[in-house]
C-alpha cells in the first residue's frame, strides 16, 4: 500500500548531511566491538591473565552484541528510533567507562558484554535510514550506511592498536566513550521523529522472531554457515596478537591493529560476490567461500615463520568472509520480503553467536598448541559449514509466516 499525500507531506526528508551523519555514527557504533581485539595480549597482561583467559573479553563482547539485538532492535517499533538510539550511545559509553576501570577479568569480560549488548545501533539507524529515504532510493541508502560500517569495522583495530602502543589500552576505551557521548548528542539532534508504530505488543513481536526460527529450515542451515563462518573469522582475530608478540616477529598491538587495513584489500570482493549471486546463485558464492577461507588458513599454517604468508591469508580470508557475508544475507532476505527485519534479526543472531564461539575456541586452542590449534579450529568451523551446506538440497522456496 503507498503512503497516503499526509503520510509523504509529513515523511522527513533524508538529506545527503544527515544519511553521512547516519552511517558515520553507525561505524561509530559497530567499533566498539572490534576495539579489544589487538589489545588482549596488553590486557593479558594487565590482569595478570594467560592468553585463553584473556579470550573471555572477545567472546563477551560479541556475546552481548548477540544478545543486544533481540532485546533492543524491536524496541524501535514501540519508542522513538531517536530516544532510543541515543540511550544506547549513552549506554556504550557507560560501559566502555567501566571496562576501562576493570581492576580484573571478570570485571573486564563483564563490562565488554555490556558494550556490545549496548552497541546495536547500527542494526537501528540502517532500517531508519531506509525508511526515511526517497522511494527508488531505499537501495543506495542502505550501501551508504552499510559502508560507514564497515569503515567502523576496519578502522577500529587498527585505531586501538595504535592509540594502546602509546597511551594503553584503558586510554583507548576513554576515548572511546568520548566519542560515543558526542555522537549521542549529535543524534539526539539531528535525528528527525519519523516512528512508525507497531500494533504488536513487545512479547507478541519476540514470539514472531522465534517462529521464522521454527518455521524454516533453510533459515536454521543459513545462520549456522554463517555462524561457521564468523567463528573461524574471531578465532584468527583474537589470537593474531599472541602470535605476532612471539619470534621471529616481536611486534605489538599497533601492528596487529594495521592487519585490519591490509583486510580491507580483500573486502573489496563484497560486489563481486554480489553479482556472482545475483548471475549463479547465493549458494554458489557460499560454496566458493568455503574453498577460499580454507585455502586461507593453509597459508596461516606457514605464518609462523613467514610474513608474506600472513599477510596473503589476511586478505584471502577477508575476501572469502565477505562473500560468504553478502552470498548469506541475500540468502536469508530472500526467504520472506514481508518479514525481513525479523529473519535478518535471526540471522544476526547466529552470526555474532558464532563469533563469540569462534572467539572463545581460538583463546582455547592458542592456550592448548598455539598456532596449529587456531589453523585446527579455522579448518574446523569450514569443514562443518561444508557439510551443513551439502546436506540441504537445491535451494527452497521456503514460506516464513
Amino acid at each position: 500500500m503507498s503512503d497516503s499525500p499526509a503520510e509523504t507531506a509529513t515523511q522527513p526528508h533524508l538529506s545527503r548531511s544527515l544519511l553521512l551523519t547516519m552511517a558515520v555514527a553507525s561505524g561509530v557504533a559497530v567499533a566498539n566491538i572490534y576495539y579489544n581485539q589487538p589489545l588482549l595480549a596488553d590486557m593479558a597482561r594487565s590482569m595478570r591473565v594467560n592468553s585463553h583467559q584473556a579470550g573471555y573479553v572477545a567472546t563477551a563482547t560479541q556475546l552481548g552484541y548477540a544478545l543486544g539485538m533481540p532485546l533492543f532492535i524491536p524496541l524501535g517499533d514501540f519508542i522513538q528510533r531517536r530516544k532510543l538510539v541515543s540511550r544506547l550511545f549513552l549506554g556504550v559509553a557507560a560501559s566502555l567507562l567501566l571496562a576501562a576501570a576493570a581492576q580484573d577479568l571478570w570485571w573486564l569480560a563483564g563490562a565488554s558484554f555490556l558494550v556490545g549488548l549496548t552497541a546495536v545501533s547500527a542494526q537501528i539507524l540502517i532500517p531508519f535510514a531506509a525508511d526515511l529515504s526517497s522511494a527508488g532510493e531505499q537501495g543506495r541508502t542502505i550501501g551508504t550506511m552499510l559502508s560507514g560500517v564497515l569503515l567502523g569495522i576496519l578502522l577500529a583495530r587498527t585505531v586501538s592498536g595504535t592509540v594502546a602502543q602509546h597511551l594503553g589500552w584503558r586510554t583507548m576505551y576513554c576515548l572511546a566513550a568520548g566519542l560515543v557521548v558526542i555522537f549521542a548528542a549529535i543524534l539526539a539532534v539531528r535525528l528527525p521523529h519519523a516512528d512508525r508504530s507497531s500494533h504488536a505488543t513487545y512479547r507478541e513481536t519476540m514470539l514472531a522472531i522465534w517462529n521464522v526460527v521454527l518455521q524454516s529450515a533453510k533459515l536454521k542451515q543459513v545462520c549456522f554457515v554463517a555462524a561457521m563462518f564468523f567463528a573461524a573469522f574471531s578465532a584468527f582475530w583474537t589470537t593474531l596478537i599472541f602470535l605476532l608478540e612471539l619470534p621471529p616477529y616481536h611486534y605489538g598491538s599497533q601492528t596487529a591493529g594495521l592487519f585490519g587495513l591490509i583486510g580491507a584489500v580483500g573486502a573489496g570482493v563484497a560486489p563481486l560476490a554480489g553479482r556472482v549471486s545475483d548471475e549463479r546463485s547465493p549458494r554458489f558464492v557460499v560454496q566458493i567461500a568455503v574453498g577460499v577461507v580454507l585455502f586461507a588458513f593453509v597459508l596461516f599454517w606457514f605464518a609462523t615463520r613467514s610474513l608474506p604468508a600472513l599477510i596473503a591469508g589476511v586478505i584471502v580470508l577477508d575476501a572469502g568472509i565477505q562473500a560468504a557475508q553478502v552470498a548469506n544475507q541475500s540468502r536469508v532476505l530472500s526467504l520472506a520480503p514481508h518479514a525481513r527485519n525479523r529473519v535478518n534479526t535471526v540471522y544476526m543472531i547466529g552470526y555474532f553467536s558464532g563469533g563469540a564461539i569462534g572467539s572463545l575456541a581460538g583463546s582455547w586452542a592458542w592456550a592448548g598448541w598455539k598456532w596449529p590449534g587456531v589453523c585446527a579450529v579455522g579448518v574446523a568451523c569450514m569443514i562443518l559449514a561444508a557439510i551443513a551446506l551439502a546436506s540441504r538440497g537445491p535451494e527452497e522456496t521456503a514460506r516464513v509466516g
